[in-house]
């Protein structure tokens, strides 16, 4: 656990130091390969590991049993066979375009509320993120080995709704109708809330790893006392290798402690993988099948080995930040100007300082990095919030993973986006995807962060193009 505190937030920055956004472990690149670098600052004895990682990371696994036993285990019940398919060339995913459309880097969590004080004792355990579906688990996987039925079967339509602007400048945002089809195991239980996240750019995550829990906590202001109408809070997760409760990091909401921990929970949710820190697969009772399937466990029960665990958490750990490009240009400043002035550095804290690490975490020590992220949870208002089955908005006070609510999320870094559909075109941003650029995104921003997009609606053309230049800067 980082505790010592370093924080930065209010220190400004020259315009050399601001470029490099990850500091020392910062990469100059803009091609399509962008975040699959390694640190810039990396010992070239280290790089061979990285490039071990890498290999776990972009290659898809097998069903067992298999010739390839190192990589072999897959499902039964899975959403995907590889990391790299979820986060394209390393960045964001995008959800699905339509109905037809995959949903290869889209995943669904599932949580309900506790339905009587039995439920509620164990939704209050601290090693406990929510209450799954009895049926279904705490996440649903669409796809399945031979033998065993998926889940169910994910569709999206869109319905267009215009957002004016003040001097009459219009922009049509995509407000997503989910669905899912063929539940293949019965109907799922009543009161069951759908959390949908497209997989996040897995840049820069050993820095955010790195910032001390002192700067984070200190951002915090749960009780908005300052009555500016933010009020952020950290998620307390498990931390399930020091068997404690402590400050979440990394998900969407939050929800996992370390980088380690965040890449065996993807490779046990999302392809169905255990590891030393997850030992079971997510069959159900009611999913006789899954629970009679082959799988590619050693004697103990493990289908990935600590040592290839640790390589890809490795990899994810030093996937470099790319430099920031335009810097120096009047437009983009301006941009970084009107950023401020709307208040959305409130909660995309520009910047921290690492705390001091040890030769295992040498290349993420005590460097100045610039994130524009709190780290911690905002509620985000009902449009954005978490849906029940019928598709309404769930209830802004359910709790739906440890501490986090449906409409809380953790604010996303904002370094490298204006590089997200440079590595993958397809690239769309949000929780679940449904903004197609950036202006999308800030206008569908409510909840906490309703003052500020109001005050970009009253921009003008030159202020919402240098907004958007400024964006693409980083």
């Amino acid at each position: 656990m980082i505790t010592a505190s370093s924080c930065a937030a209010a220190v400004e920055y020259d315009l050399a130091t601001q470029k490099q956004s990850g500091g020392d472990t910062t990469v100059p690149a803009t091609h399509a390969g962008a975040f699959s670098l390694n640190s810039a600052n990396m010992s070239s004895r280290r790089k061979g590991d990285f490039l071990i990682g890498n290999d776990f990371f972009e290659d898809p696994w097998v069903i067992a049993p298999a010739t390839t036993d190192l990589r072999d285990g897959l499902g039964p019940l899975f959403n995907v066979s590889a990391c790299q398919s979820c986060h394209f060339n390393d960045g964001r995913g995008h959800a699905p375009a339509n109905a037809a459309d995959d949903a290869d880097s889209l995943l669904i969590r599932l949580s309900r509320p506790a339905r009587n004080a039995e439920e509620q004792a164990l939704l209050d355990k601290p090693d406990v993120a929510n209450l799954g579906d009895p049926v279904y688990g705490g996440q649903l996987q669409d796809r399945a080995i031979p033998g065993v039925s998926p889940e169910a079967h994910i569709e999206v339509s869109y319905n267009e709704e215009t957002v004016s602007f003040a001097d009459g400048f219009k922009v049509s945002l995509r407000r997503p109708q989910w669905r899912l089809r063929n539940w293949a195991y019965g109907d799922p239980a009543d009161d069951l809330t759908l959390s949908l996240r497209v997989a996040p750019p897995v840049i820069g995550l050993g820095l955010l790893e790195a910032i001390p829990q002192a700067d984070i906590e200190a951002l915090a202001d749960p009780q908005d006392s300052n009555h500016d109408g933010v009020s952020g809070r950290t998620n307390q997760v498990w931390d399930v290798e020091q068997k404690a409760q402590t400050l979440g990091r990394f998900g969407w909401k939050a929800g996992q402690p370390t980088v380690k921990q965040q890449t065996a929970g993807a490779f046990n949710g999302d392809m169905g993988l255990t590891s030393s820190l997850f030992t079971t697969d997510h069959c159900t009772d009611a999913q006789s099948a899954c629970k009679k399937a082959p799988n590619g466990a050693d004697e103990n029960g493990i289908e990935i080995r600590d040592d290839i665990l640790d390589f890809v958490a490795f990899y994810g750990r030093n996937l470099a930040v790319p430099a920031r490009r335009n810097i120096e240009d009047s437009v983009v400043q301006t941009g970084h100007r009107l950023f401020r002035e709307a208040g959305c550095n409130a909660c995309h804290n520009e910047s921290f300082v690492t705390a001091k690490l040890g030769k295992d975490h040498i290349e993420q020590s005590e460097q100045t990095i610039f994130p524009y992220t709190d780290m911690l949870l905002h509620d985000m208002g009902p449009d954005l919030a978490d849906l029940k089955l019928n598709g309404s908005p769930a209830p802004a006070d359910e709790v739906v993973e440890h501490d986090a609510t449906a409409t809380e999320w953790r604010t996303p870094p904002l370094w490298g986006i204006g590089l997200s559909q440079v590595v993958n075109p397809q690239a769309t941003y949000l929780h679940d995807g449904r903004a197609r650029s950036l202006l999308e995104a800030v206008l569908w921003h409510g909840g906490e962060a309703q003052q500020s997009r109001d005050k970009v609606l009253a921009f003008k053309a030159d202020d919402r193009d240098a907004l958007v230049k400024f964006l693409e800067s980083l």
